[in-house]
């Protein structure tokens, strides 16, 4: 459907106008951004009957944004419940109107609609016409001045942006970046996935540091994807996303942990295992008074090898134990 030019709009319309390109002379408000998107214009707002808005969201990298804001229920969303019925709705959600005549798209303010629904309240909106990639920028912006971003939700909101065909520009303009910064979040965002990423969760109190060893860790191939899974999910889910992301980063050490050249160790009597870069040796006496135990082993060394080798591939995948496997140490 046909949308509007956001110039000459109000409210959180004028902000993402103002935040993109310009066919004037007339210089970017850059202090716009952060500020309007929960300001906007009082002239649009209206009481609309919640049954009347519908969901809206393409099915892109912005669910993977949103699913990592995860301290958005709970008991959050009850006070925000309860707050709206003893004292009203006092910041208004934004809509704009559906190709279904009559109708609306909720863009964003999804717990305050759902609030005023289970109450039986109707919703006070800000009704603008926006297209899609102006929405949703106006859904990252709210929620980037709503509340502080973490580091990793900070750089899905830049992803979002930029696939929505917004310049780099407007990325550092609505969060307040410098090149550097912006740089160190792209870095994130290319090379750890999003389902991964989802996976882990917010994490509000890690910064660029654990981020980026964790970007360097799939660089270097030191873990993939199904292996980033496959620790995540042996995790406590009741961890929170900081304790996720410490642990993954942990885990990827300690099994990218290779031994030192010539690393020699003697596990039983008579055996001594050696182990180098490249391969692992074991020798067995089979004289003397271990003879007896060398002598068992050389005929049940096959059998163990064989066990042992099928309980590891039952916890790695295919690829992980193809080709690369010898070098990622069973990822």
């Amino acid at each position: 459907m046909a949308r509007k030019s956001l110039q000459g709009l109000s409210g959180i319309a004028k902000t993402i106008a103002d935040s993109g390109p310009r066919t004037s002379e007339r210089k970017p408000n850059t202090s716009a951004p952060a500020l309007g998107a929960l300001q906007g214009s009082l002239s649009a707002i209206r009481e609309i009957d919640p049954k009347l808005i519908d969901e809206w969201g393409p099915k892109d990298r912005l669910d993977g944004f949103t699913a990592v804001n995860s301290d958005e229920g709970g008991d959050g969303f009850e006070a925000l419940k309860t707050s709206i019925e003893e004292g009203g709705q006092q910041v208004p959600i934004l809509v704009r109107r559906s190709s279904s005549d009559g109708r609306y798209e909720v863009i964003y303010g999804r717990r305050r609609l759902k609030a005023c629904r289970e109450l039986g309240l109707k919703v006070r909106a800000n009704v603008e016409d926006l297209d899609d990639a102006s929405a949703l920028l106006a859904k990252g912006l709210e929620n980037a001045a709503r509340r502080n971003l973490s580091f990793y939700e900070k750089a899905r909101f830049a992803a979002v942006i930029q696939v929505a065909g917004h310049n780099t520009k407007t990325v550092r303009q609505v969060l307040s970046l410098s090149a550097p910064g912006l740089s160190h979040l792209t870095k994130v965002t290319e090379n750890v996935p999003d389902d991964v990423g989802d996976a882990i969760g917010a994490a509000q109190k890690s910064g660029r540091p654990k981020w980026t060893a964790l970007a360097d860790a799939f660089i270097a191939k030191k873990v993939t994807a199904s292996a980033a899974f496959s620790i995540l999910s042996k995790l406590d889910p009741d961890l929170s996303s900081d304790d996720r992301l410490e642990r993954l980063l942990a885990e990827i050490a300690r099994r990218g942990a290779r031994p030192k050249e010539g690393r020699a160790v003697t596990p039983a009597p008579g055996v001594t295992i050696k182990s180098s870069n490249s391969s692992v040796t074991l020798a067995v006496k089979k004289t003397g008074k271990d003879a007896a135990f060398g002598a068992w082993l050389d005929r049940h060394l096959e059998d163990i090898i064989t066990k042992s080798y099928k309980e590891f591939t039952a916890v790695n995948s295919q690829d992980d134990t193809r080709g690369q496997s010898r070098k990622e140490d069973g990822e």
